[in-house]
């Protein structure tokens, strides 16, 4: 430095020794400097003042001389507190060559410079707070100094502007937290407890409301909730612990919108290997859960979102109880959110109607443009995308159920192979409960949905079946489900009448304890997808025969007490009769009468059938029967099960006519083992009439000399050999015993009302039919092995 120029009013000597090596030389010249600028205050000279300061500034603060910075520093550190009260006229001044120091390539000179300031905040106190911004970024670079010396001396000064910051009512909230914003995403771990600290200290002060800006700030909190330290991690969960609970004071002035994008983004683990991700995650869920229970309706719009993040948490195992168990929370709050109200069209809501639809008003078109489905098939691409909340409308003051985003995240993670089982049942619930409560909008998504839930029955879960199954039997009951042109019954040629059991719905058991001729109101109950899912179900059983084997008894049987058992029977009776793969029409009518003989849930339609004394139920059975010819022995064992004793003798006297294979003796194995069961109690019973029921014991002698010497040969042998002589089953008393006999021809009166004869055609032309079948595959597998020896 050039000790010729003048520095005045700084005498030769002061400047000399702010030049010196020494910190004892400078040390004095800062006392001079003090006396100094206390004489200019005395005076009021300010111009003198700023003159000082802008000279130990610009000539040695500022200096290329390491020695003349450190001067310069101590200088304007003595200026401050010369000046005391009224430093807070002269901060910038005093505070920007300083701060310029805090980038110093020299640790020693960046101690100094954070002792210098240290003095300077000290004696100005809150007029800093105008300057907080500048002090704020100075330090947060100090804390992540590298020397430990300049790392301690931020630390006290850092304390101190927390220690004024807090005192003040003037702190300005509105200018710092764009700079906060910026420098929380640091990944310096001394610079995240830098400022995860200040924001601890902002958040506790009462006249501070940083509450208002926390959307600006969170997703810089969770970042630094997912850093190294343990340290920092438990300071960030106490953070947001205090935010938490002052959100749950105040919930009306909280900007829940704007911060939920940030809790789906973490919800969404990325690295599931990172233990602090789980921490993350749990944190983000647990706001989440909050969220939706303090805000209600107002997240609707924004489901989708929430739905995407927390769907997939409900498959964690117990090693992620406490995520898995609040993601649970957030699905089961957001379900309740969804009522009737939603189900409203646009229309409606704006004339502000609120009454329900009737059923008619309750009819929509099922037909979808097909444009629509494309587009909702391509933006179901890419499920790994992460999901944010999109209102449908910004503008709307109402809240309005965003039901195109939760079907499509719904599809997609039903598409998803990889989503787990109590994933996939929740979907399933899902669907389930927007079909119950927005019948109307859910059925223009139906198409779309339709072949994934079809897909779905070939879950490996049974409880995942059994959601699909409510879902598909809501589907083919509901009233919103009718359409006006019954495209889904092109393969019917006469629309079936199709019941469920007075004063139930779908889904619910009808009572045992009702008589089977009350069971079927007049009122058809099934829309336009029941009969399209009864043929879909019986596609998926053809292609898929693995399916029919290992669960199609099972998905028959709950199908009957969701929708009626007779529906079911009736429309797939009604199918098969149309089909044209005859092994797969016998194996599946070989299914149907399986469990129509001994499932509990068939109770009922078996009771119906017994008698056969309404005309209903001889329609039922002729609809049954014509089908059942697909499978002689099942067809033999409707005729015992409908008392139909002398057309079962009739049919397997034809028996002879027929193809014997081993298969077919199984089968006729299998009928003498159901003979044997409770369900034909009141066959064997009848064995004592022997004089009323002679087709009975003719038709089992019949299915007798089928069999080969066999168990089920020695089986029914006994049965038979205990039918006992009729004259010693002749009751004393004539009359009574003719009564009996008018009687029982009473009773049977309607079974003379079908065509006995016309039935048994029927049977011969199927039975033709498979016939003609199994020689051209025969035929085709001779040709074949000809082929093979040429």
């Amino acid at each position: 430095m050039n000790t010729e120029k003048d520095f005045s009013p700084l005498t030769p000597n002061i400047v000399r020794a702010l030049n010196d090596k020494l910190y004892e030389k400078r040390k004095v010249a800062a006392l001079e400097i003090e006396k100094l600028v206390r004489e200019f205050v005395a005076q009021n000279n300010s111009t003198q003042i700023r003159h000082v300061i802008q000279i130990l500034a610009s000539e040695f603060a500022l200096s290329q001389h390491p020695h003349s910075r450190k001067g310069g520093l101590i200088g304007l550190a003595a200026c401050s507190i010369a000046l005391g009260k009224d430093s807070g006229l002269y901060l910038k001044e005093l505070i920007e060559p300083v701060l310029t120091c805090f980038n110093d390539s020299d640790s020693r000179l960046r101690y100094y410079a954070c002792e210098a300031l240290y003095n300077i905040v000290k004696v100005a106190r809150g007029a800093v707070l105008p300057h907080f911004n500048l002090l704020f970024d100075g330090l947060s670079k100090l804390a992540a100094d590298p020397d430990p010396n300049v790392k301690s001396g931020s630390e006290l000064l850092d304390r101190l502007l927390k220690d004024i910051v807090t005192e003040s009512n003037t702190f300005d909230l509105v200018a710092f937290v764009p700079l906060l914003r910026e420098r929380i995403y640091s990944n310096n771990q001394y610079a995240r407890q830098f400022i995860i600290s200040w924001i601890h200290v902002l958040e506790s002060v009462p006249d501070i409301n940083l509450l208002d800006y926390l959307p600006e700030i969170l997703d810089g909190l969770f970042q630094i909730l997912g850093d190294n330290s343990k340290e920092i991690r438990r300071t960030c969960e106490v953070v947001l612990g205090e935010f938490l609970k002052e959100i749950k004071k105040t919930p009306s002035s909280v900007k829940f919108a704007e911060m939920a994008n940030i809790l789906v983004i973490h919800c969404q683990v990325a690295d599931e290997t990172k233990l602090t991700n789980d921490l993350i995650q749990l944190t983000a869920m647990t706001w989440m859960r909050e969220f939706i229970q303090l805000a209600g309706r107002v997240v609707l719009p924004y489901s989708s979102g929430i739905l995407t993040a927390v769907l997939p948490c409900l498959s964690y195992d117990d090693r992620k109880k406490n995520t898995k168990e609040a993601a649970s929370a957030c699905n089961h709050s957001l379900m309740k959110l969804v009522t009737p109200e939603d189900d409203e069209d646009e229309e409606e809501e704006k004339s502000g109607s609120t009454e329900s639809p009737s059923r008619e008003e309750g009819q929509t078109k099922a037909e979808v443009d097909s444009n629509d489905m494309l587009n909702a098939s391509q933006e179901s691409v890419g499920f790994s995308n992460i999901s944010f909340f999109t209102p449908a409308s910004a503008d709307r003051p109402q809240v309005t159920l965003d039901l195109d985003g939760i079907v499509q995240v719904l599809d997609r993670h039903l598409h998803d192979s990889s989503t787990g089982m109590m994933t996939r049942i929740a979907v399933l619930k899902w669907l389930y409960h927007l079909y119950i409560k927005t019948p109307r909008k859910m059925f223009r998504h139906t198409d779309s949905l339709f072949p994934m839930l079809l897909k779905t029955l070939s879950d490996e879960s049974d409880e995942v079946i059994l959601k699909d199954l409510e879902v598909l039997a809501e589907i083919a009951s509901s009233p919103a489900g009718q359409t006006d042109q019954g495209s889904s019954c092109d393969n019917m040629e006469n629309k079936l009448e199709l019941k469920v059991p007075e004063g139930t719905k779908a889904g619910q058991q009808p009572s045992t304890g009702s008589k089977a001729g009350d069971t079927s109101p007049s009122t058809p109950s099934m829309n336009s997808y029941f009969y399209k899912f009864m043929i879909n179900l019986l596609k998926r059983f053809s292609i898929e025969r693995k399916l029919l084997e290992n669960r199609g008894a099972f998905i028959i049987r709950q199908l009957c007490l969701l929708l009626h058992a007779e529906n079911i029977f009736h429309s797939m009776a009604d199918i098969l009769l149309k089909e044209e793969d005859l092994k797969f029409a016998s194996t599946m009518v070989q299914t149907l009468n399986t469990i129509l003989l001994t499932s509990a849930e068939l109770f009922q339609l078996r009771n119906q059938l017994k008698d056969l004394h309404t005309q209903e139920s001889c329609a039922l059975f002729c609809c049954l029967y014509r089908s059942w010819c697909h499978n002689p022995v099942a067809t033999v064992s409707l005729c015992f099960l409908t008392q139909n004793y002398k057309h079962a003798y009739d049919l397997i006297q034809k028996f002879g006519n027929l193809e014997v294979t081993v298969d077919f003796l199984i089968e006729v194995d299998k009928l003498v083992q159901l003979i044997e069961s409770p369900i034909f109690t009141y066959l064997r019973l009848q064995l004592l009439d022997v004089e009323n029921n002679p087709y009975l014991i003719k038709a089992l002698y019949g299915l007798l000399m089928l069999l080969p010497q066999s168990q089920a040969f020695q089986l029914l042998s006994n049965r038979l050999s205990c039918v006992p002589n009729p004259d010693l089953m002749r009751t004393v008393d004539e009359s009574k015993y003719m009564d009996s006999k008018q009687q029982s021809a009473s009773k049977r009166a309607s079974h003379a009302q079908m065509d006995y004869s016309e039935l048994l055609q029927h049977f011969d032309r199927v039975q033709s039919k498979h016939l003609e079948v199994r020689h051209q595959r025969s035929g085709r597998a001779s040709d074949h092995g000809d082929r093979k020896l040429m």
